[in-house]
């Protein structure tokens, strides 16, 4: 998979997205918060692809409940997803979008935690009203999900994609 990365100037490079998420990763072991452009749909009604950003951090404590958190699956892959609990043999985890359940996760896949997004050109942190909504209420309607983000499709379609 490729990645568009900004270079600082006018120009847009085209890089390895693990290569490019390994370097972010090597960022945020150095103790900095990296701030990424969102890629794909699993966050979606919260996060939108190409629209929304996240900047994140390495955990600076247990991660819990309600936490969007960055992980490597075991084939390497890199997934940004909401943790949903913990059980002795790792963290679950589901993306916004979604409705199957990902785990355990080990801690030691975790290397950061998301600290504030921007949605629709605004930040958003915790406390906000969205960041809360998406924390607490949308992780309990997992089975009702696919009509909501369904309907949320809709809406956002009839809207013309804003």
């Amino acid at each position: 998979m490729k990645s568009s990365v900004w270079d600082g100037g006018t120009q847009v490079r085209t890089v390895d997205t693990r290569e490019y998420v390994s370097m972010l990763r090597e960022l945020v072991r150095e103790g900095k918060e990296v701030s990424v452009t969102i890629s794909g749909s699993s966050m979606a009604p919260f996060l939108i692809h190409a629209r929304d950003s996240i900047c994140f951090k390495a955990p600076w404590r247990e991660p819990q409940r309600g936490d969007m958190v960055f992980y490597e699956r075991p084939g390497g892959q890199f997934v940004m997803h909401r943790i949903l609990l913990k059980k002795k043999d790792g963290y679950y985890i589901i993306g916004d979008a979604q409705t199957e359940i990902e785990g355990p996760v080990k801690p030691e896949q975790i290397f950061a935690v998301v600290t504030k997004v921007r949605r629709k050109g605004k930040w958003l942190e915790p406390g906000d009203f969205w960041w809360e909504f998406f924390e607490h209420v949308w992780l309990r309607i997992i089975p009702a999900r696919g009509f909501f983000v369904r309907l949320f499709g809709l809406f956002y379609r009839m809207r013309g994609g804003k």
